[in-house]
């Protein structure tokens, strides 16, 4: 079991016209529970969601799939909106209006890996909280993975954000990060050396690239892989399909996370990758199953 802890949201889609929405259940963390589901692998999401029209949305979306979800405490209890329009080439820009002030998640089983980030690794009071299921998952022998995915507009002063990031970063296994990400993180740096920097803690480093793949660095090895071609709807929950998809390739290495040689790298990254792009083929966070990768469902180990 995968226990996944971070916001439950439901994304509202602008139409050309930039004036009708469409709701799609959403959330970075929702997405990752909801990609590792139909991937097979075992999914809990622990989160903040209301008993609301958006809540019941969400729910259950992610229930329909398998996903356990556990509604940890909260201050508020109302269901958490984001509004996205996207670009000529699919590209989403965001506008959010949530909360997350989780209290407790001392009572959510983690299993043997915690996957958090996001909103949930940044916004208080909540983010002090999944610090401290971090800290407490790996003292208990889980392992744990972070995906920042970073929101300038809710980041806050900006020393301040990388000191959280490079923190967070310290206390993970495995981190995904987006090279727009890094740029915001640290402008003109070289986002391959931050990696190579960030991996000297986590066992695996792995930066996106959008349509040009990504790159992994783990131990002494790293490898670089393109993504596949793709005719791009949007690219809403792209980053998110990404990391389910990671995540179901090394589900058989959580519970003893070592450095990986170049050829599992790249086996992982083109998975990834694939997941990723099937994606990004059709509108919404709606991540694909094994029936839509039957071309690099080999490539699981």
């Amino acid at each position: 079991m995968i226990t996944v802890v971070g916001e439950a949201l439901a994304d509202l889609i602008a139409g050309p016209d930039g004036r009708t929405f469409v709701a799609h259940p959403g959330g970075s963390p929702a997405n990752v529970a909801l990609g590792l589901a139909r991937l097979g692998a075992p999914a809990r999401l622990g989160t903040r969601v209301g008993d609301d029209l958006f809540g019941r949305m969400v729910r259950d979306h992610l229930a329909a799939d398998g996903v356990e979800v556990v509604a940890l405490p909260a201050l508020t209890g109302q269901t958490s909106v984001a509004f996205a329009a996207t670009d000529a080439e699919g590209v989403a820009a965001y506008d959010f209006r949530l909360d997350w002030d989780v209290t407790d998640l001392t009572a959510l089983p983690v299993g043997t890996h915690l996957h958090t980030g996001s909103l949930a690794t940044l916004l208080e009071p909540g983010a002090a909280v999944v610090e401290d299921a971090m800290r407490r998952a790996r003292a208990a022998g889980a392992t744990v993975s972070l995906d920042p995915n970073m929101r300038p507009s809710l980041a806050g002063e900006h020393d301040a954000a990388v000191s959280r990031v490079e923190r967070q970063v310290a206390m993970a296994d495995i981190v995904k990060v987006s090279e727009e990400d890094l740029e915001w993180l640290y402008p003109g740096a070289d986002p391959i050396e931050v990696a190579r920097r960030w991996a000297d803690g986590p066992a695996l480093v792995v930066v996106t690239l959008g349509a040009k793949g990504a790159h992994a660095v783990s131990g002494g090895a790293e490898t670089a892989r393109p993504g596949p071609e793709v005719t791009v709807v949007d690219t809403v929950g792209a980053g998110d399909a990404f990391m389910a998809g990671l995540l179901r390739w090394l589900s058989g290495r959580l519970g003893a996370m070592s450095a990986l040689d170049e050829a599992a790298l790249a086996a992982a990254l083109d998975f990834a990758n694939t997941v990723a792009a099937r994606t990004c083929a059709r509108p919404g966070a709606d991540p694909p199953r094994p029936a839509d990768l039957a071309d690099v469902w080999g490539l699981l180990p």
